[in-house]
């Protein structure tokens, strides 16, 4: 079953056919290789569960609302008043696009709703500054990853369930980590976008009249922030709110959006929604193919059963773990995989909480590596190219997030010093 997935799915990616149909392939070739029709049914039923997901009707909406708050000129005045403050900065849209996933993190819980929401607003206007397209969508794909593991996030939740640990001292846990892939990310924006960002004129331009010409579009983090902790709405239903807040303020506050231009904009978001959950649909069975196989276990055993030094241990669990990243969603990694290492973890002296923290970090980041990245797909969708163009530019951020990864593993100190202050 693993030599029939993974090579026919190396053979179609080699022959340049798109991911979602080399996944599709694959998992019809490693169907034959099965003797059970009863695999048929399952397949239809995981293909339409995937995406029968209340969570990820966030993804649609958020992508709708990006383009109303393009069209509608909110869009524009946020960037207007973030170039204000932060303009005198190398790459600051760049910048503005992580710091803003950072933020949206706290609001969403969810890698892809993080790129949809702000890759969607971000994306044109760096395009539109001189960013290449590709390179504008890895900022946004890459600044995802802060979506689950600024908290809350939905993956501490599931390991604090599996794990039984404390789900709030996970919270406090993953804030540093968070912060520094964050810095991470900010730092390699400016060293590899900063001679894309045109210089604008911006002199003339009072900060207050700035200020008073987004505001609106500024209350719009406060209305869905407050109603979230507000227990008025859920992260999901923030989505629907934001499409109504930006339609209402685009159209009978700004005035910039015209009844005309709403058909083209539903078709975008469609196109671009219809684009993430065709391989969403395709990725769903090549992974239930995985789990049921026992691949991810006996891969585990394998790789453990080699070694005894501690380093080289956690290096393996990293690997391991970065490597179904690639094939599995996060949920499912962190289910399989956690009463596996759980007990290595507490033999090798890793706290659990820093285990759980070094397992969303790690999951995070397989949303960015290809052939199953979510965040690529979504990046992928808002700028209208193919994974391959944004894979080529997500290397820097991949390897930045991999080394601050090693870098807590190895330093678990790190996770643990807010708990531990905290007396958590």
């Amino acid at each position: 079953m693993a030599l029939t997935l993974f090579g026919t799915l190396f053979v179609m990616l080699l022959l340049n056919i798109p991911i979602s149909i080399s996944l599709g392939i694959a998992v019809l070739m490693g169907l034959l290789t099965g003797d059970s029709m009863t695999s048929y049914v399952i397949i239809a039923q995981r293909m339409f569960t995937s995406i029968d997901n209340f969570p990820f009707m966030a993804v649609p909406f958020f992508i709708l609302a990006g383009e109303l708050m393009e069209r509608g000129g909110i869009s524009v005045r946020l960037i207007r008043f973030a170039k204000v403050i932060l303009g005198r900065l190398p790459a600051s849209l760049a910048i503005i696009t992580t710091a803003a996933s950072a933020f949206f993190g706290a609001i969403s819980g969810s890698n892809p709703a993080t790129v949809a929401a702000i890759g969607g607003l971000m994306h044109p206007a760096m395009v539109k500054a001189g960013y290449p397209k590709a390179e504008a969508a890895a900022i946004a794909a890459a600044s995802g990853t802060l979506g689950v593991i600024i908290p809350p996030s939905i993956s501490m939740v599931t390991y604090g369930i599996v794990a039984s640990v404390s789900i709030g001292t996970l919270f406090i846990a993953g804030i540093i980590p968070g912060l520094l892939l964050a810095l991470g990310i900010i730092i390699t924006s400016i060293l590899t976008c900063r001679r894309y960002e045109k210089k604008e004129e911006t002199k003339s331009e009072s900060a207050f009249l700035v200020l008073k010409d987004a505001i609106w579009a500024l209350l719009m983090p406060v209305i869905i922030l407050g109603g979230i902790y507000g227990g008025v709405f859920t992260p999901t239903e923030a989505a629907s709110v934001a499409c109504i807040y930006a339609f209402i303020v685009s159209k009978y506050i700004y005035k910039d959006l015209q009844y005309s231009e709403l058909r083209a904009i539903f078709a975008k978001a469609a196109t671009s929604t219809a684009i993430i959950l065709f391989i969403v649909t395709l990725s769903a069975p090549f992974s239930w193919l995985m789990t049921s196989g026992g691949i991810p276990t006996m891969l585990a055993e394998k790789m453990l059963g080699l070694f005894q030094n501690k380093y080289i241990i956690l290096l393996m669990i990293n690997l391991i773990l970065l490597f179904l990243g690639c094939f599995l969603e996060t949920q499912s990694i962190i289910l399989l995989m956690t009463p596996m290492l759980l007990p290595l973890a507490n033999a090798l002296g890793i706290p659990p909480i820093a285990l759980g923290i070094i397992m969303v970090v790690n999951t995070s980041i397989g949303m960015i590596t290809p052939p199953m990245a979510v965040n690529l797909f979504v990046a992928s969708g808002i700028a209208r190219i193919s994974i391959e163009e944004i894979s080529k530019k997500i290397i820097p951020f991949l390897l930045v997030e991999a080394a601050i990864l090693l870098l807590i593993t190895y330093i678990p100190e790190i996770i643990m010093w807010l708990p531990n202050i905290l007396g958590k």
